[in-house]
């Protein structure tokens, strides 16, 4: 794992490697129109073009509205946009590319030296475009499958989508409305992403951010709204991981999870630090770490996290998604938590809320779940505490301690903290797994619950220290062990 230091100097490294050649380009000088009716694409690919031709700089947006399409950032270019200035997405599907099986407004394929930056806005008028696009395929113009009943996520644009490319800052900027995922980068290397914000629900699958098979990578400082994941991780190439990734000092705030690894995750996930985030207004976990694509989840530190208004705080799954292709999670670090879950459904309100699940069902509590020949390993959980709203109903599908069998393994289903529906505990499931130590975690239940604080199934080699549990009329003990060794309770 890199020292914090390390980490610093590679963030101010990037952003130097940028920050080189930075003469201005007026984005006027090449045609660009900012009445907001003008289609500027090629305009504006004209700027980028000679711009990276002539040495590199940046393309200079001022106040107005600029309709584009589908535009490709080139090497030793930043697109700034001014205050007062909206780079705005066509509404017209015809006017984005498909490159890499995915539809974007601005695009970068293996280049250097490339930012976005400025406090103006992107705006991809996704809910527009996906509405327009759905008309098209009604009329048979376009050929779609319409899943879910929505147009394939790929054929609605991102706002962003950059592959293989190197030295990349984004900052200070307003990402709004894409009609698929918001920003996607995929095996890219020393990316920046600071002091952003994402107003992302305008339509289905608008994740913050997707980081996908990258390294050297920092989120930091910024703000997610989101209508699918915050802060997704993914790993798409089984020959690659997403390492090296530090996020810190956000706020995420989404109608699915707040920090997620995987879906997918071919490769995995590695040397990961997520440091004083804030997690708020979320229909899932606030962290979800799923190794069920055949990929590694091991080295990853979570500390400082506060989670309100959430409706599960930590999610850790194996599973086998692809075929026998378990994955493994090991080495894992969450300390430093504070978290609220709530009795009602946190994303209330949100246009594309969270499906409402196999209700009525009592909450779920936090879990860490592996496969019987796929345990995860060695996790740690620190200083930790967590507030449940409890009153749970044994005649919600009580599943009983004496029968705790009755669990399904569903190693082949989507992992979500819901998924295994009604469980036997209210604080914490914990399910074939080895290497688990609980230090100064109090669980706090507002109400009496019939379930017990903390059920271990197949679980081997754990340590409590300092479990505090707190429940109304709460005598029962507050673990319950099934099928597990060397347990120690202090």
């Amino acid at each position: 794992m890199k020292t914090k230091r390390s980490l610093i100097l590679g963030f101010a490294f990037v952003v130097a490697a940028i920050q080189l050649s930075a003469k201005d380009y007026n984005a006027s000088m090449f045609g660009a129109k900012s009445n907001g009716t003008t289609l500027n694409t090629n305009s504006i690919q004209k700027g980028i073009d000679y711009i990276s031709e002539n040495g590199g700089g940046r393309l200079v947006f001022y106040v107005g509205r600029y309709l584009t399409g589908t535009i490709y950032l080139k090497s030793n270019v930043t697109i700034h946009l001014e205050e007062g200035a909206i780079l705005v997405g066509s509404v017209n599907p015809f006017d984005y590319e498909m490159n890499h099986n995915w539809t974007a407004m601005i695009f970068a394929l293996d280049q250097q030296n490339i930012g976005i930056t400025g406090k103006g806005v992107i705006d991809g008028q996704g809910f527009l475009v996906a509405n327009n696009l759905v008309d098209m395929i009604h009329k048979g113009v376009v050929i779609d499958p319409l899943k879910y009943d929505r147009p394939s996520e790929v054929r609605r644009p991102q706002n962003i989508y950059f592959r293989g490319c190197r030295n990349i800052v984004i900052r200070d900027i307003m990402l709004k409305d894409p009609g698929s995922w918001n920003q996607q980068y995929d095996q890219c290397r020393n990316l920046v992403i600071d002091n952003i914000t994402v107003d992302s629900k305008s339509y289905w699958n608008n994740d913050g951010v997707d980081i996908v098979d990258c390294d050297s990578v920092w989120v930091t400082n910024s703000y997610f709204d989101a209508a699918d994941d915050g802060i997704c991780l993914k790993s798409h190439d089984p020959n690659f991981l997403c390492q090296n990734v530090y996020i810190y000092n956000n706020t995420v705030r989404t109608s699915a999870n707040g920090i997620k690894f995987g879906t997918m995750g071919r490769g995995g996930f590695r040397d990961i630090r997520i440091v004083n985030n804030l997690v708020f207004d979320t229909y899932r976990s606030a962290i979800t770490f799923a190794a069920v694509d055949g990929g590694i989840v091991e080295n990853i530190l979570v500390d400082s996290l506060r989670s309100i208004n959430t409706g599960n705080v930590i999610f850790l799954r194996i599973g086998e998604r692809s075929g026998n292709k378990k994955g493994r999670i090991s080495g894992v670090t969450i300390s430093n938590v504070y978290a609220e879950v709530p009795a009602t459904k946190p994303d209330a309100g949100y246009n594309y809320e969270g499906p409402v699940e196999d209700l009525p069902r009592n909450i779920s509590p936090s879990a860490i779940v592996g496969m019987p020949d796929a345990l995860i390993e060695n996790i740690t959980l620190k200083n930790i505490e967590i507030r449940y709203p409890g009153g749970g109903n044994p005649n919600y599908a009580r599943v009983g301690l004496d029968e705790l069998d009755k669990v399904p393994e569903m190693g082949a289903s989507y992992p979500e903290f819901s998924m295994f529906k009604e469980l036997p505990a209210w604080g914490f499931y914990i399910r074939h797994s080895k290497g688990i130590t609980f230090e100064n975690v109090r669980l706090i239940c507002e109400k009496k619950d019939y379930r017990t604080a903390v059920v271990l199934d197949d679980v081997h080699n754990a340590r409590f220290k300092e479990l505090k549990v707190t429940e109304p009329g709460g005598k029962k003990s507050p673990v319950y062990s099934y099928k597990s060794t060397d347990v120690v309770i202090k």
